[in-house]
């Protein structure tokens, strides 16, 4: 909404225009008229829109025509004064004024316009016969007020409908030649609907009506009024109303007539509690609300967020089977100008055999756009209503900064629920099946056959008993050593195929480049250890160059064989991430890490030697 309003006067001498001015601001006709009232501005307090208030006279004597134009080109709303009594000034607005303010103007883009007839104490009856034609001829006449400089008639009104024009403008909600919404305001009204239908039936049921009416304007509607209204669209709609609620249509309708009865007040503080400005586009400051987030410390959902998220969920899984197919995300994300969410987020999150989103990959995925990129989440929640739903000033209470990493450090445990886990390793280690086992896509059926990729995975895991979640990113490597910026994270998974004899050379490479002098936890894992292991060629092999820099032993893995060692290396990866300061800290730690992998190892080797002997008999 506009910060302030300035209003022009224009039309032929002597009809009036500095009189009600000066009767404005006197109170009291002026007993002496100057040719030109000088600049006013009326105090917001003394408004009734409680704008600043700009008035500007004009004289056709004493200003010239450059000067006119500029005053036209600065009004955001122009009265043009008749006067009632001659037909001459009633003729001029159409052949004179109206045309010297929008002649060069684009359709959508003309300054409103109040017609004023002045002197209605000199007739008996009124001109609005005589208007009518031209308020029908002209689209951006918002209205005509007949008033008396004299008697003081209609004067506050005449100002009150100026500044209606400009903080409510017709222009951007309604075509009055077509008779109907615009589409951008029909698009904007539909996201209101659906954000305010909170059971997703395509009807607002009278408890979803008072909600909305609260919402908006404070106050719940009287049962007799709401029946009223119904009523009023049952009337003059085919399908307005069902099951005794109202639909889209229905919606839509009640916010024409509310236009069409000179009430633009109310579609616009609906508009506006959803978010949108004069344009119809939403704020940044709606979309975007100001989230301070120092270095070092992280963004993640608080049990505000959850909550809303899980009734979002629940409400748009319309079959109740726990997960949300492409049809029903599709209509979740229906209030949004683009689709949020890719094929690729089907690879980063728990879905189902059929590939739909589960309940816990919908708070995964909502879990990794928070910590990822905190601006674009809060977009996002800012589309699908979050401070109007949960009654919050701003997205920003669905959220939680973390502290920073070096007092998590300092107090050797983190309150953190969300944590990020690099996996590095040369091309071919498989780390991508890595990622894909994470989210539970070990199994031939299970694996995405579309081309999407995504570098991320995450999921939920458990660390002393409470639930953690762990994003894991697949660093793309290009080149032999990764930059700076690849390698920072809480914990770093350090990948080498016991079947390349060059693979943990790689992996040694990165370690004494990136984190061996870094407080960065680093895990080694096996990968591949269902096939034969080689010798590496490096100085060491890979259990002696963790021993020498206190590291836990390699952990195996393989993605055709899942045992229980695999499935807990990422619970030891969360484990990690959550207590960095026993990284390498004493042997005590190296020794309870050898004793786990071991004990582990001797498990997976068992198995493996099963598997190949099964193979031999067949």
């Amino acid at each position: 909404m506009k910060q302030d309003v300035r209003i022009l006067l224009l039309g032929e001498p002597k009809v009036g225009k500095t009189s009600l001015i000066m009767s404005l601001v006197g109170e009291e006709f002026p007993e002496e008229v100057p040719p030109r009232a000088e600049e006013i501005t009326i105090p917001a307090d003394v408004t009734p829109e409680k704008v600043p208030t700009h008035i500007v006279d004009y004289s056709e004597k004493e200003q010239s025509d450059e000067v006119l134009r500029n005053e036209i080109i600065k009004a955001n709303v122009v009265c043009v004064v008749y006067d009632v009594t001659n037909e001459d000034t009633i003729e001029k607005i159409k052949t004179k004024w109206i045309p010297l303010v929008n002649g060069q103007a684009e359709k959508g883009n003309k300054v409103p316009i109040i017609l004023v007839g002045n002197k209605s104490d000199l007739r008996c009856g009124s001109s609005m016969e005589t208007i009518l034609p031209i308020m029908n001829q002209f689209s951006e006449i918002e209205t005509c007020v007949e008033c008396s400089a004299k008697n003081l008639k209609n004067i506050s009104e005449l100002f009150y409908y100026a500044q209606k024009a400009v903080l409510h403008p017709t222009a951007p909600l309604y075509d009055p030649e077509d008779k109907q919404l615009k589409p951008l305001c029909v698009r904007a009204l539909s996201r209101i609907f659906y954000i305010s239908d909170r059971d997703n039936d395509r009807i607002l049921s009278d408890a979803e009506l008072n909600c909305f009416q609260k919402s908006c304007f404070g106050n719940p509607l009287a049962p007799q009024a709401l029946e009223d209204v119904k009523t009023v669209v049952w009337k003059n709609t085919s399908d307005g109303v069902q099951d005794n609620g109202l639909t889209l249509n229905g919606f839509l309708f009640l916010n024409t007539l509310f236009i069409q009865r000179g009430r633009h007040e109310t579609t616009w503080t609906i508009l506006r509690k959803f978010g949108y400005d004069d344009n119809l586009d939403l704020t940044d400051d709606y979309l975007y609300p100001e989230l301070r987030v120092p270095v070092g410390c992280t963004t993640e959902f608080n049990h505000l967020g959850h909550q809303f998220l899980q009734r979002l969920f629940d409400k748009y899984d319309e079959d109740k089977d726990g997960a949300l197919s492409p049809a029903e995300l599709k209509n979740l994300f229906c209030v949004c100008p683009y689709m949020p969410w890719g094929a690729e987020v089907c690879m980063a999150v728990p879905t189902t055999d059929e590939g739909f989103i589960s309940n816990q990959g919908f708070f995964c995925q909502w879990t990794l756009s928070a910590y990822l990129d905190i601006h674009r989440c809060l977009e996002h929640l800012g589309y699908l209503g979050y401070p109007i739903l949960t009654e919050q000033a701003s997205q920003t209470a669905a959220i939680t900064v973390t502290q920073e990493k070096e007092l998590d450090l300092e107090k050797r445990q983190s309150q953190r629920s969300v944590f990020l886990c690099k996996v590095i390793g040369p091309r071919g280690t498989g780390k991508s099946a890595f990622l894909q086992t994470f989210v539970g896509r070990n199994v031939p059926n299970k694996m995405n056959t579309s081309s999407a990729f995504s570098p991320y995975a995450i999921n939920t895991v458990q660390v002393s008993k409470q639930e953690k979640y762990l994003i894991l990113k697949e660093v793309d490597v290009e080149v032999e050593f990764l930059k700076a910026s690849d390698a920072n994270c809480d914990v770093a998974c350090l990948m080498y195929d016991v079947s390349d004899p060059h693979s943990f050379d790689y992996c040694a490479s990165i370690y004494k480049q990136h984190y061996m002098e870094s407080t960065i936890p680093c895990v080694l894992v096996a990968s591949k250890v269902d096939l034969p292991e080689v010798k590496q060629f490096h100085g060491m092999t890979p259990a002696e160059f963790c021993y020498k820099h206190q590291l836990p032993p390699p952990l195996p893995f393989s993605s055709t064989f899942l045992d229980s060692t695999s499935k807990n290396l990422y619970t030891r990866l969360a484990w990690t991430a959550a207590y960095p300061h026993l990284n390498g800290s004493s042997m005590s730690n190296t020794s309870f890490w050898l004793r786990v992998a071991l004990g582990s190892a001797v498990v997976a080797v068992l198995g493996f030697a099963v598997i190949r002997a099964v193979g031999r008999l067949k």
